[in-house]
Parts: structure tokens; sequence; C-alpha cells
């Protein structure tokens, strides 16, 4: 194998990715770490766009080679593929429109909270006392959360401060409030492929070792401390 075939959405979430191009290229945090330690492995990435909900049976049935996208490390995932160590660690948001006064779950009582169907983000939103829930998929499933955010289709939604903090400098929405529920995401590989997850957690380990996956952490996201110096069980927590 010289090249590396993972599962990715094609949306527009910044600073983690961007668009795919015209050259099948993307750009981001996510993107740059992957395209990092492929480089370690000797090999070279092929992204194979697909919707949310295809990733992981695409990695299951080896029609790609992993995901790495996204992918929280929660049970509901682990029982369909293996994770490699995190690459990432974030918080979670709940993001409103613009002067809505939430700011605490207490204020949520009655609100239409979106969160991606099946996510550690919609366990969280469970959480909220009060709240109604508004489970979103699809292949478009974040740019819909803002739009319905946004049209007042929902009041509010929670997804990683990674990606919504940002967004409390766009007109339409207000940051409510963060959650630090430190979520570990990870590569996700098939279950019958012990010896490709072997490989990714050996380069994980050398390029955080070296400190080359914090100057790309750095690079896309300078307002976040790189969270990976003391290590973080890659069955640790919940996330997107």
């Amino acid at each position: 194998m010289t090249t590396l075939k993972l599962a990715c959405i094609d949306a527009v979430a910044p600073p983690l990715f961007s668009l795919i191009d015209g050259n099948g290229q993307r750009t981001g945090y996510e993107p740059a770490a992957a395209e990092l330690v492929a480089s370690r492995m000797g090999l070279t990435v092929e992204w194979v766009v697909m919707g949310w909900d295809e990733m992981l049976p695409a990695v299951r049935d080896h029609r790609v080679d992993a995901v790495w996208c996204g992918q929280g490390i929660i049970p509901e995932r682990q029982a369909v593929v293996d994770f490699t160590r995190p690459y990432a660690v974030f918080d979670e948001t709940v993001l409103v429109r613009k002067d809505d006064p939430a700011r605490t779950p207490a204020d949520l009582v009655g609100y239409r909270v979106a969160a991606i169907d099946g996510s550690a983000n919609m366990a969280l939103a469970r959480t909220f006392e009060g709240a109604v829930i508004v489970p979103f998929s699809g292949d478009t499933v974040y740019e819909d959360m803002l739009a319905a955010v946004a049209d007042s289709s929902v009041d509010a939604m929670v997804d990683d401060d990674v990606v919504l903090v940002p967004l409390g400098d766009d007109p339409r929405y207000d940051v409510a409030f963060t959650v630090a529920t430190r979520n570990p995401w990870g590569i996700g590989v098939a279950k019958g492929n012990p010896g490709l997850r072997e490989e990714f957690n050996a380069a994980l380990a050398e390029v955080i070792a070296d400190g080359s996956l914090r100057e790309v952490w750095d690079t896309w996201m300078p307002g976040l401390v790189f969270p990976l110096e003391h290590g973080v069980k890659a069955t640790a927590g919940r996330s997107a």
C-alpha cells in the first residue's frame, strides 16, 4: 500500500477542514495532521468523500482504509471500528442566535437544541434538562444545523468548541457556553486490520514526541492549547 484511502465529509468547518478542491485536496488541521502522519508512514493520502453516516460502514467493510474526520472516540463507534490514540481533544459548545440570553444549561428549558444524531454532542444535549432535542443527520449535517439556528428552525446547536467558538464573531450567532468535556478524536480503522492501527499509533507517537503535530495544531488553532503532550487515553471522554 502506497496510498491511504481516508473517508471524510465534504464540508466547510474551519479551522478543521475545507471543501475538497478540484485536485482532491483539503486544507485545515485534520488534513494537515493526516498528511503529516501519512508521510511518517511513507504513504500519501487520498480523500474519499462520502456522507457522515457512511464513513464507519465504509471502514468496516474495507472500502476505505480508515476514517479521519471528526470521529470522537465513543462506545457506539468503537462497536464498529477500532480507534487509534487521539490526534486531538476538544470541548463542546452551545451556539444560539445573536442576542439570545441563554448562557447556562438551565437557560435551555424549552429550547429546540440540534445535535448530530448518535454523537456525543447529542449525548451532552440530552443532559440539558427541559430542552427539546432535535437530531440531525445527512451529508451536510453541520451546515444544516447552522442554517437551522440562523432561520429559527431550532434555538441552539451543540458541536465542538473548535468550530463553534469562532462563530461568536458572526453577526448571526452567539456562543452561549462551553462544557469542558475533553473529547478525544481518533482515526477509525477496521477491526480486522490491527496492523494499520499499530502503524498509525507509531506515527502519531513520533509526531507528538518531536513536536511536529503541535506545530500543525498551532498553525490552524493558535487559540487552543495543544492537548496531547502528556498523553490521552483513547477510550476517555466523548465527542462529536
